[in-house]
């Protein structure tokens, strides 16, 4: 049934990590009597078994419901489900694309947290409604005051705050109403050409790529001709839908409504997220403001362990990319792992959990990541500039006139009794002071400028132990900033092992190469043969290992005679090993890439 777009309602639900979104959305699908009872289960959105496994989400989810409010007129909500990581900050930048406002849910306990104030500029950005929701009262750590005061220190109305339990379900519904009633229907005009923004997609076997859009002005019909403004490629329509949560085929979708397209798309390249849809006799058409192109902060490559499968990772990363469009990649070569990728990701997590994810999509798949490192800028002696996110396309330190790596600024929320040990950490990790805010007498935002380098890897592990687990952390790129690098290569026998190879700063190039030669040598099998690790640091070895080889006991024949034979053997032994040391092969185990990954850490 069509409704005017006054009674359809398009908004997110953005927060912290684990401050209570998906949990939310569970209690809005069974206000909505969307899903049956029977089949209700906890993150019921989160659609992923990685999703469940980890319990955090992952994905952006978009669903369509139905709402009919206290004073018994019937709504349609588009409600989509965003993460609440810093890594997937771009999903929720594309779910505002498709929004008209936002419920901003707060934790009561933790209160206003570092990813708190960054969704809420994204929408605010945006020019986007905002109902916020203080979640989690039922707890005994509950404390509703104070964090009204937050919300009223970040320039928010705390009169018009809901206080509500997502887990029991307390208020739920007055959040509904407030979303009615502070939230703007779309204003769109149906009697325009077709216009719809795609906020993102993913690949289905039997259908091809399936595109997720919001009608912004006119009406899409089954058998339309369609024209994406970017690509210029022209598709029949197939097949329109809803999720209801569940797929549900219409025959149109209207202005300011959100649904899925299928038009047999097969090549994946046609669809780039962002992009405008309209119809073929429509080419003039003004393009809408899609998502910025998402910049990927840490690169690392990815090998598959069985070489004959570089072409399922390839089409496992064509898939991956359409449903995650932060994801960049180009082939890259390994003289010890073969072919593989150079990825870029958001952030560590996003790392793990792409690895995982094109695990899922192919089971074939046994891959091996390479050490992670963000992307520095080199000024060369001819004046050329240089962005490097390969420690094998780094040049030689005689061409190099200066090095310069990204900074973040990085924002700490935190109770104000660990602010000694957030100091420390944040000086012992190149950090550079900035700003102290007391968001309120208990907590505070500390703001520090940080090598990106040093952010990437432990830091908020670190941070999260000295914190005891209460503090939380965001950053974005501040600027280039002159220092000093060092190259660290490992050498077998030799033989440079390029997939060891990365960039530190100098202060602590020496420590790195010591403990990758030490956990070398202990993870490195012994063979027939002498096995000499060496590192070095900008083409000098600072650090030798060796594996002696493998024994075979050349004397147990002899019981007796003259001590010469004895030397004859022992001699003759010595120059096989020497020839096998020339022509051997020294395999690598698998666990010495994670393991080495680690000792980066």
């Amino acid at each position: 049934m069509f409704f005017d777009k006054n009674k359809i309602r398009n908004f997110s639900i953005i927060a912290h990590i684990d401050h209570g979104k998906t949990t939310l959305a569970d209690r809005i699908l069974e206000i909505t009597h969307a899903i049956d009872k029977r089949k209700m289960t906890n993150q019921f959105l989160d659609s992923m078994p990685l999703e469940k496994a980890r319990k955090i989400t992952i994905k952006l989810t978009a669903v369509t419901l139905n709402y009919i409010s206290k004073n018994g007129e019937e709504y349609i909500f588009n409600l989509i489900d965003t993460p609440g990581h810093v890594d997937f900050n771009y999903e929720v930048s594309r779910s505002l694309m498709a929004c008209e406002g936002v419920i901003l849910v707060i934790d009561a306990a933790r209160g206003v947290e570092a990813q708190t104030l960054t969704n809420l500029y994204l929408a605010l950005d945006n020019k986007l409604n905002v109902v916020v929701a203080i979640n989690k009262i039922d707890l005994p750590t509950a404390n509703v005051e104070r964090v009204k005061k937050e919300i009223e220190n970040i320039g928010l109305d705390k009169n018009k705050v809901i206080c509500i339990s997502a887990k029991t379900g307390k208020n739920v519904e007055n959040v509904l109403e407030r979303v009615i009633s502070d939230i703007s229907a779309p204003k769109g005009d149906e009697n325009q050409k077709l216009r719809a923004l795609i906020f993102d997609s993913y690949y289905d076997r039997y259908r091809g790529v399936v595109i997720l859009i919001k009608i912004v002005d006119g009406v899409i019909n089954v058998g339309d001709e369609i024209f994406f403004l970017h690509s210029k490629k022209k598709y029949l329509v197939t097949e329109l839908g809803k999720m209801v949560p569940e797929e549900v085929k219409v025959e149109k979708i209207f202005v300011g409504e959100v649904g899925y397209l299928c038009a047999q798309i097969k090549n994946i390249d046609d669809i780039i997220i962002g992009d405008t849809i309209t119809l073929s006799n429509n080419l003039d058409a003004k393009p809408l403001i899609g998502c910025k192109k998402a910049k990927p902060m840490v690169y690392a490559g990815i090998f598959t362990a069985e070489t004959n499968n570089f072409l399922n990772l390839k089409q496992a990363l064509e898939k991956l990319k359409l449903n995650d469009a932060a994801l960049t990649y180009e082939i890259e070569k390994s003289s010890v792992l073969g072919f593989g990728f150079r990825c870029g990701f958001l952030g560590l997590l996003h790392m793990d959990i792409v690895k995982e994810r094109l695990e899922e999509i192919d089971n074939k798949l046994n891959l091996i990541l390479t050490a992670p490192s963000v992307v520095y800028k080199v000024l060369l002696k001819n004046g050329e500039n240089l962005f490097v996110d390969n420690p094998e396309k780094f040049p030689d330190l005689f061409n190099i006139n200066s090095i310069y790596e990204p900074f973040v600024l990085a924002e700490i929320s935190s109770p104000i009794e660990f602010i000694g040990q957030i100091t420390k950490l944040c000086k012992d990790n190149r950090g550079i002071h900035k700003n102290i805010e007391y968001i309120d007498e208990k907590r505070v935002l500390i703001v520090y400028e940080m090598p990106l380098s040093e952010i990437i890897f432990l830091f908020f592990d670190h941070l999260k132990s000295c914190t005891r687990g209460y503090a939380s952390l965001n950053y974005k790129f501040s600027e280039y900033k002159k220092t000093e690098l060092s190259k660290i290569e490992v050498f077998l026998n030799g033989k440079i092992v390029d997939a060891f190879s990365s960039i530190s700063h100098a202060s602590q190039a020496y420590h790195k190469a010591y403990f990758i030669a030490e956990k070398l040598s202990s993870l490195l099998p012994r063979q027939l043969f002498e096995i000499v690790i060496q590192v070095a640091i900008n083409r000098k070895i600072v650090v030798r290992k060796n594996i002696s080889p493998l024994r075979k006991d050349v004397l147990a024949k002899c019981y007796g005679g003259d001590i010469t034979r004895k030397k004859k053997l022992i001699e003759k032994q010595k120059e096989g090993k020497k020839n096998l040391k020339k022509i051997g092969v020294i395999e690598v185990p698998k666990n010495a890439f994670i393991d080495i990954l680690s000792v980066e850490k």
